[in-house]
């Protein structure tokens, strides 16, 4: 990663960074970062010099072809680690047991505690299984982390970056050993999360919105539906007073029409009686 994809992404993008000083220079560490853009697992990874592991979709290293292989090799450099996400809660638990090995190596683990990235740029209710769970079982201290402006260089659904400078904020490592062997509390899971968000919010200076961002996904889907389909009932209803319109144009027309071949017929007629009559 620093040399074959950090290096030119520091110097195309120049990204500052405060708080470096945070992350150890060994050991493990569980870095948990809000989550805006795709690029953020790409930029944290190139200021730091240590390797950083995430997690991301197994299909990134399954799909066939060239291009398969060549994403594949591409999330491998970038220290990205493999989970079949598709089987639910077994998905999760796969998840956790690849942070603990991560962190029981003494490695730096990477994760985004939103579980997707933010669909608006606010920062969302953190999920409290993976940072949690594989903090309380390690012992390893959670660093808080806030990318700032990465959505802005490649927002979602845009394939070229736009060259300006993201920032990234480390803040100060957070010790959970006080819940140690607690890992499977649900109330302690919940505690350690969001005291994760609530430093990471401090960080980030993002507005903070207490529901899950899958859910606030579903919620601009459904309203964007909503709107397109109101834009369409919209649309027919101008459609179908348009043509209300034309016909009432096109029955007026033929009204006048009417009244002027009437009065014509009229002043033929007139006409006829005053010659028979002279």
């Amino acid at each position: 990663m620093k040399f074959s994809i950090g290096g030119p992404l520091k110097l195309a993008f120049r990204p500052w960074v405060e708080g470096l000083r945070n992350i150890p220079a060994e050991g493990p560490a569980i870095l948990a970062s809000n989550h805006l853009s795709f690029s953020d697992s790409f930029f944290l990874p190139a200021v730091l010099d240590r390797k950083v592991t995430f997690i991301a979709k197994a299909e990134y290293f399954t799909t066939p072809g060239v291009k398969g292989r060549m994403t594949a090799a591409f999330f491998k450099g970038v220290g990205q680690l493999p989970v079949d996400r598709s089987g639910g809660r077994g998905a999760g638990e796969a998840a956790v047991k690849s942070g603990i090995d991560v962190v029981e190596r003494g490695e730096l683990f990477g994760i985004y505690p939103e579980g997707t990235r933010s669909p608006d740029g606010r920062l969302y209710r953190g999920k409290p299984g993976g940072l949690a769970r594989v903090a309380l079982a390690t012992g390893a201290p959670v660093i808080p982390v806030a990318m700032i402006d990465t959505e802005k260089i490649q927002p979602p659904g845009k394939v070229m970056p736009k060259l300006m400078r993201p920032g990234i904020r480390i803040g100060e490592p957070l010790d959970f050993s006080r819940y140690s062997g607690m890992e499977h509390d649900r109330f302690v899971l919940r505690a350690v999360t969001d005291e994760v968000m609530y430093e990471i919010m401090k960080l980030s200076g993002q507005e903070y919105v207490d529901i899950y961002a899958t859910a606030a996904k579903r919620q601009i889907a459904e309203a964007a539906k909503a709107q397109k389909q109101a834009q369409k009932e919209a649309q027919k209803e101008a459609q179908k007073e348009a043509q209300q319109e034309a016909q009432r144009e096109s029955g007026q027309e033929a009204d006048l029409a009417r009244r002027a071949a009437d009065r014509e017929q009229a002043d033929r007629e007139q006409a006829g009686k005053e010659q028979t009559g002279s």
